[in-house]
């Protein structure tokens, strides 16, 4: 077998262990090492180059971003047990509940806020469908519209920043994770309000999916009723941008004064203070909230050593001169490759974790889009909103199934007075993938979606370049009598003086000569 052959299979080997299910972070250090001692067995490397496989897989848990991870999780996991999304459910739904479509544009807003403090779609899901699905089934909100949104605006919290998916891709791509977050906004704002514009069409075709939930059901009302939305919202917003803004992460921010690690350990204790403040910090919900952490902090860290495993023989039988050929080839340029590369990625994430293709695929596919050119923040944020599809698709979706088990659990407490189909859950998905999927093509076809909050490049001409050269200096060794001036360069004089410092020159070197 020739070399050139090999990378082919070592793909292959990789999608067959993925459809298995055993666990990916095993299955690729295995994939790995049997394809890195058959290589060594072939002569394509010498063994010294496996040996080097530790110091590599060193140099990558040292890596001080990776800390931001079990930071921003456990502060969102506080956020999600303290009751938080509870409270502005609560009140949101009781402000918008009149409208035609009320609880609709209650359970986006929400999101979308728990998206940019939580990061958790498990937590988030769960919790507002705890909430708001009882009081949508008792209102007679259409089943399939009232299961999507549920799920779709728990998957927000993929993109909003300060998403775990961006810190993961931005140092995949070696790009900062403010410029990141920047960039994420304007998909996330876009999202939000094509959610929020298909609610309100739906409430107008059919007024009877969405029916407004009438004022003598509200228990708050006036003053009391806004100052509980603000209770929930103000210390939120004021987590938010202290998170963000301490990194840089906000629209139009130039400076940051804080890693992301040091911002995420900043925003765990501002979670621990707004826990305090509900009053719902116990020693319980911290020893929980660890544990979750600990069990994801630790799933990373597997996946990256395997995928590090594979990567460095994949590229030590030149497998990313392989995939640079298969993709830089494609017709259609720029704009080619990258549909190409996320309806790969679409199908992809039915089968593995945004982890599991952050760390895998993606370090395959960013040095060939670097080659073509294409801005990695665009492309990372454009691989992000990609990603949050693969929670929503069915049959695969994960916050399908978290919906599923959670609708479950109130139709056996008696909170619904019907169970709620998988059929209705399913097909309920269809309109907002969809929506998540035209949010993919605009960002692909109008970047400045992503750019436009990015500090602008300084971008330099070099034919436009001009290089002036300082004026010519007399001579120094051409004396000059005392209050006399310099000649000008180039006049007659100043050759006169030049000539003359050459033939002192002479003189002086002559006299050595003879001694």
């Amino acid at each position: 077998m020739q070399m050139e052959h090999f990378p082919p299979l070592m793909f292959a080997g990789l999608v067959v262990i993925m459809l298995i299910g055993f666990p990916v972070a095993f299955s690729l250090a295995a994939l790995g090492l049997a394809s890195g001692f058959y290589a060594i067995e072939m002569g394509w490397f010498p063994a010294a180059f496996m040996g080097t496989l530790p110091l590599s897989l060193f140099s990558i848990l040292s890596n001080e971003l990776l800390l931001a991870i079990p930071f921003f999780t456990f502060m969102g996991t506080i956020l999600e047990k303290c009751g938080l999304a509870e409270d502005m459910l609560d009140s949101m739904g009781q402000l918008f509940g009149p409208v035609r479509g009320g609880v609709g544009y209650s359970v986006i807003i929400v999101g979308f806020i728990l998206g940019a403090i939580t990061g958790t779609v498990a937590g988030q899901v769960i919790a507002m469908a705890l909430i708001s699905l009882p009081v949508m089934m008792k209102y007679n909100y259409n089943m399939r519209y009232a299961t999507g949104v549920l799920a779709a605006s728990g998957t927000i919290t993929q993109l909003v920043p300060p998403s775990l998916v961006l810190v993961v891709l931005a140092d995949q791509l070696g790009k900062p994770v403010g410029d990141m977050y920047k960039g994420a906004w304007g998909p996330s704002i876009l999202q939000v309000l094509m959610f929020a514009a298909y609610t309100f069409a739906l409430s107008r075709i059919k007024p009877e999916y969405l029916p407004g939930i009438p004022k003598s059901e509200r228990t708050l009302d006036g003053w009391a009723l806004w100052s509980k939305c603000l209770r929930g919202i103000i210390p939120s917003a004021v987590l938010i941008f202290a998170v963000l803004g301490s990194m840089g992460g906000l629209p139009f921010q130039d400076t940051a004064i804080a890693t992301p690690t040091e911002a995420g350990a900043m925003g765990v204790v501002g979670a621990l203070i707004l826990a305090a403040m509900s009053k719902r910090l116990t020693p319980a919900l911290i020893w929980e909230a660890m544990a979750g952490t600990m069990r994801l902090t630790a799933m990373v860290v597997f996946i990256l050593i395997g995928s590090r495993v594979f990567s460095q023989v994949f590229q030590g039988v030149d497998g990313h001169k392989w995939v640079e050929h298969l993709l830089a080839g494609l017709p259609g340029g720029q704009v080619g490759f990258l549909i190409v590369v996320n309806i790969f990625v679409f199908f992809l994430a039915f089968f593995l974790d945004f982890f599991e293709i952050a760390f895998i695929i993606v370090p395959m596919l960013a040095p060939v889009a670097d080659k073509m050119g294409i801005d990695l923040i665009w492309f990372g944020v454009l691989l992000c909103v990609n990603l949050q599809t693969s929670f929503m698709h069915p049959p695969f979706g994960f916050a399908l199934f978290y919906l599923r088990g959670i609708a479950d659990s109130l139709f056996k407490d008696k909170r619904i007075p019907k169970p709620v189909l998988s059929n209705d859950i399913y097909l309920g998905s269809i309109p907002w993938v969809l929506m998540q999927i035209i949010l993919v093509v605009v960002v692909i076809f109008v970047p400045q979606s992503v750019t436009m909050f990015l500090d602008d490049k300084v971008e330099i001409d070099i034919d436009k370049v001009v290089i002036e050269m300082p004026a010519e200096e007399p001579m120094p060794n051409a004396e000059l009598k005392a209050g006399e001036a310099a000649p000008a360069p180039g006049s007659e004089d100043a050759a006169k003086a030049a000539a003359k410092a050459e033939e002192d020159e002479q003189k002086k070197l002559d006299e050595l000569f003879k001694k």
